[in-house]
């Protein structure tokens, strides 16, 4: 069994995004573990001083991310859209990286100067060297986003096990998705997620961009392959299901990727544009399976994948710019009202059509809430809030979109204290977990 909580309670260069982020993205209790309070403001043209909260759709109630949101101005909740990259190891040491991309030297400065609603860590980004060093790094970036404001900062990875391992060998090593998938037990999901969770929290990360709940019915597939839990969409629906229990368990935030299905695809989409002809009734019996699970068992968040489907969308956009699949089947027909997170938007899949500005702008219109990455976040940034100051987007929608967010970082605990515990990885209950499971694989 896990352990009890401390505290409170290659595709190689090609893996460097957000299925992106991961490769390459009816729950139990959250953690009580937590983030101080923070704001946002952006881009290019930030203000010297927070603007005046701006009137929000939804007046404020009981709910700490309702309170939140009406105290947010439109610069503030555009802001909370994007999960963003810093570079290096500690939150107050320079990198050229960010002075390049955001005009500021150190990690805690992109964060007080974007506020941006979440960080996504890499170890190609310098961000991973040691277990303490990674658990002072998340703590900086959440102090550096409690000195900016109201909404607190969330801190993701892309620990999937396996191919996709962004913390390498500072955690337990754990089997990846096809193994787990060969043993045939979908405890053996569970328990791996839920010690991953634990794990994660350990180093102050709250959201983890996993499980992949894509068949792998191509076998010349060459982005997802051993990611999958299996090319049987009955099979890998209940081990997607055990995993994100298994991550709710430890009170980590789970990301189901990469929707509507990766899996029968010949294209990479970090280099190019897949196509996949799966007719809506073949998409209900492949693909849509293990995202019903995951919606059945709570999932906090789906990332949509930088496909085209042209018998599900005939408009030849990728998903992730798709309304009629974003919001027409996600939201629609598979009634999923959680966090939507756009794969990793520096892909280039979902650059081949638009620009990085208009994909950020087309992206919301489709339905996503968390922008992934932008390879530009000042362009970004202002795109979308120009388009919200046309009307092209309205603030309600910004709205629904940053009170889904807030909700998921109240539920998984990210309003009140973080406490890290570096010095709990590699439990001997986790190293445990991992021999059973790795034993079992046939």
């Amino acid at each position: 069994m896990p352990r009890i909580r401390h505290g409170i309670g290659m595709l190689a260069t090609l893996l460097v995004t957000g299925c992106g982020s991961g490769i390459g993205a009816a729950s139990s209790a959250p953690s009580p573990r937590a983030s101080a309070p923070v704001s946002v403001v952006p881009s290019s043209s930030l203000p010297s001083s927070p603007p005046p909260p701006s009137s929000s759709a939804d007046p404020p109630s009981g709910s700490r991310a309702e309170r939140t949101l009406a105290e947010m101005s439109l610069r503030d909740k555009v802001a909370q859209l994007f999960t963003v990259v810093v570079w290096g190891q500690k939150a107050g040491a320079a990198s050229k990286e960010n002075q390049a991309r955001y005009g500021v030297a150190t990690p805690a400065q992109v964060v007080e100067k974007f506020r941006p609603g979440g960080v996504i860590l890499f170890d190609w980004a310098g961000n991973v060297s040691g277990a303490s060093q990674v658990a002072a790094l998340t703590t900086g970036l959440r102090e550096a986003a409690a000195r900016s404001g109201e909404a607190p900062l969330m801190i993701g990875v892309d620990q999937e096990n396996g191919l996709v391992s962004r913390l390498k060998s500072i955690v337990t090593t754990f089997p990846g998705a096809s193994e787990i998938g060969k043993t045939g037990r979908t405890a053996n999901a569970r328990d791996v997620a839920r010690a991953t969770g634990e794990e994660l929290l350990d180093l102050g990360i709250s959201l983890d961009f996993a499980p992949v709940a894509d068949v792998n019915i191509n076998p010349r597939n060459p982005v997802i392959g051993p990611r999958a839990y299996g090319s049987d969409p009955g099979k890998v629906a209940a081990m997607v299901g055990a995993a994100v229990d298994g991550f709710h368990a430890a009170g980590v935030a789970s990301v189901a990727k990469h929707f509507p299905g990766h899996g029968d695809t010949s294209v990479d989409s970090h280099t190019g544009l897949p196509v996949i002809t799966h007719s809506k009734t073949q998409w209900r019996k492949l693909d849509a399976p293990p995202f019903r699970e995951a919606i059945t068992h709570g999932v906090d968040a789906i990332m949509s994948a930088h496909v085209v489907m042209p018998k599900l969308d005939p408009s030849g956009d990728p998903s992730t710019l798709s309304h009629r699949i974003l919001t027409g089947l996600l939201r629609e027909e598979l009634g999923f009202d959680g966090v939507i997170s756009t794969d990793a938007l520096d892909m280039a899949g979902v650059r081949k059509k638009y620009g990085d500005a208009e994909v950020a702008v087309r992206a919301v219109l489709a339905g996503a809430d968390i922008l992934l990455m932008p390879p530009n976040l000042p362009k970004a940034y202002d795109a979308v809030l120009d388009a919200v100051k046309s009307g092209r987007i309205s603030e309600r929608r910004i709205d629904e979109s940053v009170l889904r967010i807030l909700r998921l970082k109240e539920k998984r605990g990210v309003f009140g204290p973080i406490r890290t515990d570096p010095g709990a990885l590699k439990s001997a209950a986790h190293r445990r977990v991992a021999d059973r499971v790795f034993a079992a694989v046939r």
